[in-house]
């Protein structure tokens, strides 16, 4: 985005740049009212800490400090490394992330932290490393504009992502658009066919498709010399006939033989792209691999319009994955490669043995073990799990558990921070500096172009003062401002596949309209689309890929007499995030969504419950329950409803399922009943 400053150079005004790569001059209503939220009333301008009577009152840096200083050493004399974790984000710049990540177990000598990342990319993160050997999505956004078929899984495009429905739109090689998802999204609406899979049976369907391709001999025999595991998937896939696809799936036969035909023609660039509906759910990794083993027995990776591709929730999702020093260590290493932490305790010159050989608690099991009284202390940095996480209640009750919550927020109004014993005011996009990392690993710079209100500050400065207040400054004195810290962590990348060390400086990375790595030192102007494996070298030491699978897991929570619906979550309107703690500021945006919250629900299954059209009706699970408008939508199947994840009683309701391999929870399908509310 270009920003428009005024006389005294303050940022007025927001306009998409015509020539960058990601957005080719385009905005989504989110970046056209970018700007709004930091105007909001309700910014928390200064620390807050709660009083013996249980209010929350005005202090000074000094005080807050202090009081984090004190408390957290408190915790860690008395319980140990391992008693405190901090909870962070996707929406900070990745040195913020690092500088995290770096204090924390480095200089303050806790363990346990993780990313809300673990909500919307672990089950992503998690296959590419799997298959690849690292965790590297092999597309560019281009690739939209250069396939001949798009396959949309769990991915409803043109709401989530309008800019990148924007780029298929620009496609002139008139591409087959298929969309593989339970409900008749606006995207499924859109495009050339709709699959309206049952939930939850994309993974028998992907078995079945290799079941025809292999049968068929339509394989790629030099990709396949460069995979590991091939006659093993071959005689797995055998039991997954399109018959036994059809009768889980809905789908018919003929329809999975025709797909396995398309997606199969050596003819055609074919590429699978896949958003939240395949991510958060409870065998999320292994369908993300059947689609990356699709690619791989039919040659589509590594080619213009080709690959397996995960889309990116947050905006710097990627950036988490490489930087937050969570679950891998900081610039792309392990925690358990001893050659990893020696390289990473040299560059960032901080003691060996200050380095952990071991990766932190995932997310669901650092609040465990918050639950069971293990963890006594957390740090929220820029994220909402108070109103974001899966079975949101049971988080609620363990707050009572901790002796000390710090949530560090933009707002002092979010669920998380009204819950806190201390808020720390920090700045949002557009009054700090740093770069974030997209979906096909293009790295892009924001500016400061305004100041923060009030005492808020930079997250980067905020950990620059906990530093000098707990007495670890010294290991972090080069770490002075976030481009300082980019210069460390871009060294820290040499040699790994995520390698930017040929990116000199922030002036560098606009000049060139953002910059994808791998780009390492020597690698020129090189051009500015670039996709990974087109030398069919993988990152696994041998070099080649692993076709991955496990059979289809039953589905935690069915449908049955006393809840007979499937609750199905995702955004609900291109105008919102997540959690509307910024987007809900903007009363532009606020115009554009649906002033209610609404469950979605099939005209047949309404008058079956004798309910009508916004009629006022309880949804309830094993859970919890909240109350929506009814909205009649043929686009649902019958047995189906539908919540935008917005609303903060969503959670409640949604069943705390988790992928095996990635952790990640699983939003997208639990049992629920509708009952007409007595006031109507």
């Amino acid at each position: 985005m270009q920003i428009h400053l005024d006389e005294e150079g303050s940022a007025i005004n927001l306009s998409p740049q015509a020539g960058y790569p990601v957005n080719i001059g385009m905005a989504c209503p989110k970046g056209w009212q970018a700007l709004d939220p930091l105007d909001a009333p309700d910014r928390a301008t200064t620390p807050l800490l709660r009083d013996e009577s249980g209010n929350l009152q005005a202090i000074d840096w000094p005080q807050a400090l202090t009081t984090f200083t004190t408390r957290l050493k408190k915790i860690q004399q008395q319980f140990g490394r391992e008693s405190a974790a901090f909870l962070s984000t996707g929406q900070i710049p990745f040195e913020e992330m690092a500088f995290l990540g770096c204090l924390w177990k480095f200089g303050m000598g806790f363990l346990h932290g993780d990313a809300n990342t673990r909500q919307c990319m672990a089950t992503a993160v998690t296959a590419y490393k799997q298959a690849f050997g690292f965790d590297a999505p092999p597309a560019t956004y281009a690739d939209f504009e250069e396939s001949d078929v798009i396959l949309l899984v769990g991915s409803n495009l043109c709401i989530a992502h309008p800019i990148l429905w924007q780029r298929v739109m620009r496609n002139q090689r008139k591409p087959q658009i298929i969309v593989i998802d339970p409900r008749a999204t606006e995207t499924a609406q859109a495009a050339t066919q709709h699959l309206a899979i049952r939930p939850k049976s994309d993974l028998t369907l992907f078995y079945a498709l290799a079941h025809c391709i292999i049968r068929d001999g339509r394989i790629c025999q030099k990709t396949l010399a460069q995979c590991v595991g091939y006659d093993e998937f071959a005689a797995f896939v055998k039991a997954y006939t399109p018959a036994m696809a059809a009768e889980r799936s809905g789908l018919d036969v003929a329809t999975i033989e025709q797909l396995a035909q398309l997606v199969s023609d050596p003819n055609k660039r074919v590429s699978w792209w896949w958003t939240m509906g395949i991510n958060q759910s409870y065998e999320g990794v292994r369908a993300a691999q059947a689609m990356i083993n699709l690619c791989l027995i039919t040659g589509q990776i590594g080619k213009p319009g080709t690959g397996p591709n995960s889309i990116t929730g947050q905006c710097n999702a990627m950036g988490s994955r490489l930087f937050s020093n969570t679950t891998s260590l900081v610039g792309g290493h392990d925690f358990a490669n001893p050659q990893h932490r020696e390289k990473v305790a040299r560059l960032l010159k901080i003691p060996l043995d200050r380095i952990p050989e071991q990766a932190s608690l995932a997310y669901d099991e650092i609040l465990d073990a918050a639950a069971q009284g293990k963890i006594k202390a957390l740090w929220i940095v820029a994220t909402n799990p108070f109103h974001s996480w899966v079975n949101v209640e049971k988080l609620r009750k363990l707050r009572e558990n901790l002796d000390f919550l710090v949530v560090q927020d933009m707002y002092h109004s979010t669920e998380s921070a009204r819950v806190a014993d201390l808020v720390l005011p920090a700045s949002g996009w557009g009054e700090k500096d740093g770069c974030f990392i997209n979906s096909e690993r293009r790295i892009g710079t924001i500016s400061q172009v305004r100041r923060a209100p009030g005492m808020a500050l930079s997250d980067f400065r905020i950990f620059r003062l906990i530093a000098e207040s707990w007495g670890c400054a010294n290991w972090f004195s080069r770490w002075t401002d976030p481009e300082s810290a980019f210069e460390l962590l871009k060294n820290l990348t040499i040699g790994r596949p995520c390698d930017i060390t040929g990116m000199e400086n922030y002036d560098h990375i606009r000049q060139r309209g953002g910059i994808q790595w791998p780009y390492p030192t020597g690698t020129g102007d090189c051009a500015k689309e670039r996709r990974l494996f087109e030398d069919l070298q993988f990152y696994h030491p041998d070099g080649k890929a692993r076709l991955l699978f496990d059979p289809p897991s039953v589905m935690p929570e069915e449908a049955d007499a006393d809840y007979p619906l499937l609750l199905l979550t995702g955004r609900g309107s291109s105008s919102q995030w997540h959690t509307l703690s910024r987007s809900a500021k903007s009363d532009v945006l606020r115009k554009l969504c649906p002033a209610e919250t609404y469950v979605e629900i099939h005209p047949a299954d309404a008058h079956a419950l004798n309910i009508g059209e916004q009629d006022t009706v309880t949804v309830q699970s094993r859970r919890g329950s909240m109350q929506a408008k009814v909205y009649l939508a043929p686009t649902m199947a019958r047995g189906q409803v539908f919540l935008p994840m917005h609303d903060a009683q969503v959670n409640q309701l949604t069943h705390p399922s988790f992928d095996p391999h990635s952790r990640q929870p699983n939003y997208k399908a639990c049992a629920v009943r509708l009952k007409k509310s007595s006031s109507h």
